[in-house]
């Protein structure tokens, strides 16, 4: 697996076939990370009737491309409290190259940010220990109770699929099954590699075919075939 700020992107660096995150049932790991303003803010700490947290990070074509999806949902629920763990470049360039130190990952979160990005933003620290006990993925997401226990989880975000999972929640029903994994949009993929600075595009590139087959084909499939957990909105864990 290599070191976890890896400089050069391969799909080597993630086990595509086993993902290590909580899963619904679970109790959702808690941590003390701080934001892009430097306030210290518990993982765990939220308002509202349930958390939806977001792993990503700004070179993530896949993260960049559910944010408009994800925006929507932050207006249609504003009683529940959706963060983003900022954890590290998913594929990193001369423009942003692998944190060397809190304060690069720091900066590129700052960065999200301002790029019109409202939800609240908690910074990992320097070796990933949060994002590491939420799986490693680079765009997983969880929906979390009010009694600290995960009650959705998802190995790639698909908004659509966290919508409907977060409206039977709300209905009182269990969330169903993980979302199916979609492809990056072309714009948010560019923009997103473009951005990251040369280097990016070409080790994406390289690995394309395998993460095609990978996450399209066989987690799609696993998904499709699995059973759909019956974890209730209140369960305690």
């Amino acid at each position: 697996m290599g070191d976890y700020n890896y400089r050069k992107f391969s799909a080597d660096r993630y086990d595509l076939d086993s993902y290590g995150g909580p899963r619904p049932g679970d109790k959702a790991p808690d941590f003390a990370l701080h934001t892009v303003d430097g306030h210290s803010h518990k993982l765990l700490d939220f308002d509202g009737d349930f958390l939806v947290l977001e792993t990503g990070s700004i070179t993530c074509p896949l993260f960049q491309s559910r944010r408009k999806g994800m925006e929507t949902l932050v207006k249609r629920y504003p009683e529940t409290a959706f963060r983003i763990l900022y954890v590290r470049e998913a594929h990193p360039g001369q423009n942003r190259p692998q944190h060397s130190g809190e304060a690069d990952k720091t900066a590129n979160a700052r960065a999200l940010q301002q790029d019109k990005e409202g939800r609240l933003i908690l910074v990992d620290t320097f070796e990933g220990a949060a994002h590491k006990a939420y799986g490693s993925y680079p765009d997983a997401v969880v929906i979390i109770n009010r009694n600290g226990c995960v009650v959705y989880a998802s190995e790639w975000n698909n908004p659509a699929a966290t919508g409907r999972a977060l409206a039977a929640l709300k209905a009182g029903k269990p969330a169903g099954r993980a979302g199916l994994f979609l492809p990056a949009r072309p714009p948010a993929a560019i923009r997103a590699l473009k951005g990251a600075g040369k280097g990016a595009a070409a080790d994406f590139l390289r690995s394309l075919p395998g993460l095609v087959w990978s996450n399209l084909v066989k987690r799609n499939l696993r998904v499709l075939s699995g059973r759909a957990p019956k974890v209730q909105p209140d369960t305690r864990c």
